[in-house]
C-alpha cells in the first residue's frame, strides 16, 4: 500500500508542474512564431456539419466545438490559435461556411458571457451600495441611540453585503473575465484547409 502511495506522489510531482505542461504545449501545439496549431481531420462534410441543421441555421457538430475547447483549454488566452482542417473533400466554399459558422458561434458565446458579466457587475455595485447604506445606519444608531439589537443587525447586514460583494468579485467576475478571454481567443482563431 505504501509503495503505491509513493508512486502516486511521484507521478503527481512529475506531471503536475508548470515545466511539464510548458514542454507538452511546446511540443504538441506551438509553432515557431508562438502561435498554436489545432489539427482537425475531416473525411467529408457529414463529419463536420450537423445533419439536423440547414440553410441559415446550418451549424457544425457539437463534437467539433468540444474538440476545439478541449485542445485550447490548456493554452493561455494570449496565444493565437490556428485551426488546421485536413480534408480531401472540403473545398474553399465549405471552408468559408465553416469560418462563418464558427465565428457566429463564438460571437454569440461572447455576447452571453458579456451579458452575464454585466449582470454580476451590477450585482457587485448594488452590494457595495447596500453595504455603505448599512454601515451608515450602523454608525447613526451607534452614535445616537446605542441600541445593541439594531447595532448588531446593521453590523451583520454590512458584513453580509461586503462578503457577497467580495465573493462576487473574486469568484464570479474573475471567472467570467477568464471565460471571455478564452471565447475571444477562439473568435480570433484563424481557420485554414491543409
Amino acid at each position: 500500500m505504501n509503495n503505491i502511495s509513493e508512486q502516486v506522489k511521484l507521478k503527481i510531482k512529475e506531471y503536475s508542474n508548470e515545466e511539464y505542461l510548458a514542454g507538452y504545449i511546446k511540443s504538441e501545439y506551438l509553432t515557431a512564431d508562438g502561435n498554436a496549431d489545432i489539427f482537425l481531420n475531416v473525411n467529408n462534410n457529414d463529419e463536420i456539419f450537423d445533419s439536423k441543421t440547414i440553410g441559415n441555421q446550418l451549424d457544425i457538430k457539437k463534437e467539433i466545438y468540444e474538440y476545439i475547447e478541449s485542445k485550447s483549454s490548456m493554452l493561455n488566452s494570449n496565444i493565437k490559435l490556428h485551426l488546421r482542417i485536413k480534408s480531401k473533400e472540403l473545398n474553399q466554399r465549405d471552408l468559408e461556411k465553416i469560418k462563418h459558422i464558427i465565428n457566429e458561434h463564438y460571437a454569440i458565446e461572447l455576447y452571453k458571457a458579456q451579458k452575464e458579466y454585466k449582470k454580476y457587475k451590477s450585482k457587485l455595485v448594488n452590494q457595495i451600495i447596500a453595504g455603505i447604506f448599512f454601515i451608515l445606519c450602523y454608525a447613526f444608531i451607534a452614535f445616537n441611540f446605542q441600541s445593541k439589537f439594531f447595532i448588531e443587525i446593521f453590523g451583520f447586514l454590512f458584513s453580509f453585503s461586503l462578503w457577497h460583494a467580495i465573493e462576487t468579485y473574486l469568484y464570479k467576475l474573475t471567472d467570467i473575465k477568464f471565460e471571455r478571454e478564452k471565447i475571444t481567443q477562439k473568435l480570433l482563431m484563424a481557420i485554414n484547409l491543409d
